[in-house]
């Protein structure tokens, strides 16, 4: 017997006919004599609705009723799966986020989670009874309603997890495990058995939409073992057949001779800024990335090119896409303290990622994609690296041509089957 949560997201959720293959599922784990509790997102796209009325209603809305009004998707989806168990005749109950309680930090729409009063809750689970708990929801010292931000439900069933001590948390998603890469652009890309959290935390945070990097984070803090499965798959025998994230130490002691490089991520979500003509002198950096990190702006590569006879130099940097106008505008508000001479920008790029953390002991990883792209004639335009990470920036337009040789050249691709 074990302890586990299972998380279903959105479009495992959409409607009715997926909510009673969910109670399926969950049905099927309880009758292996496991322990479940379940942790439920939106129906796909109602969050978005939601979202909508919000801004209808108010273009400067008040967070607090923002996150009464989009907690509601999931109070929905809890209900009516809790509904849909019990017709099953599955011992089963709702429990909202204030009810148990979750406890989270003071911040409407982007609150982190602080404790989760989990007694009741393993009661619940020892005695047989199926707990389903929405996601992406809390509540505030003051008794209000919070949400922890897009994509928030991941990391409510981790931190589920960790309150109850499960074997393990089931990430259900529309997809059946991590890949080395995206399948949708190498074919022969291979599912992988075990990935380390340090990994799974890089290649999320560099393009790859599995998992939510802070659900991640939380994991390999709490040390909850996590596993990502397909929800549109029909339950088997086999209780862990996704891949399962986990500490280091597990991985080495199952499969000692590892692949060097676990995956290539990438992500089309950049921009490139480039500050011309900037003086070289000390202080000109904090001058420049202090306003963007005030305003909240995530820069990623950054590159401070050699200064022109000692006096002026160029700082080439990335920022995520959708923050490219309100980089520039914030930037052009400090040129007179700054003193660059021109902002150049280009949003038609890409981050091309190559993870592993068998870097951290092998050398030449970089240097094997580098002489694989320029093979190719992929022009690098920034290079950024980790212990276990390699990023460059290329031009949007050879993305897919940079994931299928790189692939290819970490001897990634999966053996084609026999005729």
């Amino acid at each position: 017997m074990a302890r586990i949560v299972m998380k279903f997201g959105g479009t495992s959720m959409a409607g009715m006919e997926r909510i009673r293959k969910v109670a399926t599922r969950v049905k099927h784990e309880v009758e292996r004599g496991n322990e479940v509790a379940v942790v439920v997102s939106a129906m796909a796209g109602d969050t978005d609705r939601l979202v909508g009325f919000c801004k209808e209603a108010s273009p400067l809305y008040d967070p607090a009723e923002y996150d009464v009004v989009v907690a509601s998707g999931e109070q929905v989806t809890s209900g009516l799966l809790a509904m849909t168990l019990k017709a099953m005749g599955v011992n089963a109950r709702s429990w909202l986020g204030w009810q148990l309680p979750i406890r989270t930090s003071e911040a409407h729409a982007k609150a982190r989670i602080d404790t989760i009063d989990s007694e009741t809750l393993i009661a619940g689970m020892k005695s047989g009874q199926v707990a389903v708990i929405p996601g992406f929801q809390g509540m505030m010292d003051d008794g209000r309603i919070s949400t922890l931000g897009r994509g928030g439900s991941d990391t409510s069933a981790v931190a589920v997890a960790a309150a109850v001590k499960a074997d393990r948390c089931d990430i259900y998603t529309d997809v059946d495990g991590v890949y080395t890469t995206d399948p949708r652009i190498v074919s022969r890309a291979r599912k992988l058995d075990l990935v380390t959290y340090e990994e799974m935390l890089e290649l999320a945070s560099v393009g790859s939409k599995v998992l939510q990097t802070r659900s991640v984070a939380l994991a390999m803090k709490e040390n909850v073992r996590v596993q990502v499965l397909s929800s549109f798959e029909e339950p088997g025998d086999d209780p862990e057949p996704g891949t399962m994230i986990v500490s280091e130490e597990e991985i080495e002691e199952s499969d000692m001779e590892r692949q060097l490089i676990t995956g290539i991520a990438h992500d089309k979500n950049e921009a490139k800024v480039v500050l011309t003509k900037v003086p070289d002198r000390p202080g000109i950096v904090a001058a420049i990335f202090g306003p963007l990190a005030d305003a909240a702006i995530n820069v990623d590569m950054i590159i401070q090119n050699v200064g022109h006879s000692g006096i002026v130099t160029d700082v080439t940097f990335t920022v995520p896409r959708a923050d490219l106008a309100r980089s520039v505008d914030i930037l052009e508000g400090e040129k007179d303290s700054i003193g660059f001479e021109t902002i150049i920008t280009d949003a038609e790029v890409a981050k091309i990622s190559v993870v592993g953390v068998g870097m951290r002991s092998h050398a030449g990883v970089a240097a094997t994609m580098f002489k694989t792209l320029a093979d190719r004639g992929i022009n690098i335009e920034a290079i950024s690296t980790s212990e276990i990470k390699v990023s460059v920036l290329i031009d949007e337009d050879e993305t897919e041509l940079a994931v299928r040789v790189l692939h290819s050249a970490y001897g990634l691709d999966a053996d084609l089957p026999a005729a």
